[in-house]
């Protein structure tokens, strides 16, 4: 059962859908490996990681959206997290994903987030969109590039320090 009011919209090979409780488990798992989610905000012990998964099931209530669970079509896993993000102190609404291990280079965090950033135009109304991305993070600048979004400024990040905002295509150019 989900825990939120998130749409369950799909994709060629994926399903997006709420954080449910069975979501907790490798999501923590995911924010407690430092290597892995060092550029996305490691957590330093189990307490830490539960609490930015809660996190996320309060953003969805007070915004009406947040991180979507990626869900694995064809093995019915979590596969990772994408959606828009928008806490207390960021410049704007952000587009992020994440992508568990053994999931990555199927193209899930490209599939996943291009189908998360179409709702957030469709059905949010957002006009525009950016990601924010640690300068080391080379495998995220790599994918925002693809998905057409440009390196708009650096700025510091309240929670990750020196952050690089790149700047989606807008609305009108990924809707027409």
């Amino acid at each position: 059962m989900t825990l939120t009011n998130a749409p369950r919209i799909e994709s060629e090979n994926l399903i997006l859908r709420g954080p449910e409780k069975r979501d907790a488990e490798p999501l923590m798992a995911f924010l407690l490996d430092q290597e892995r989610a060092a550029g996305f905000g490691a957590s330093s012990h189990r307490g830490d990681a539960w609490r930015w998964f809660s996190l996320n099931v309060g953003h969805w209530h007070w915004h009406g959206f947040g991180y979507f669970t990626i869900e694995d079509k064809a093995t019915g896993q979590p596969a990772g997290i994408t959606g828009i993000w928008y806490p207390e102190g960021w410049p704007e609404p952000e587009l992020g994903w994440v992508v568990y291990a053994g999931f990555e280079g199927k193209g899930i965090a490209f599939e996943a987030a291009q189908r998360a950033r179409r709702w957030a135009y469709e059905d949010l109304g957002l006009k525009t969109l950016t990601s924010n991305i640690v300068p080391s993070n080379t495998r995220s600048k790599a994918l925002a590039a693809r998905m057409g979004a440009v390196h708009e400024r650096t700025y510091t990040n309240i929670s990750m320090g020196e952050d690089e905002l790149w700047r989606h295509p807008s609305a009108d150019e990924v809707l027409s």
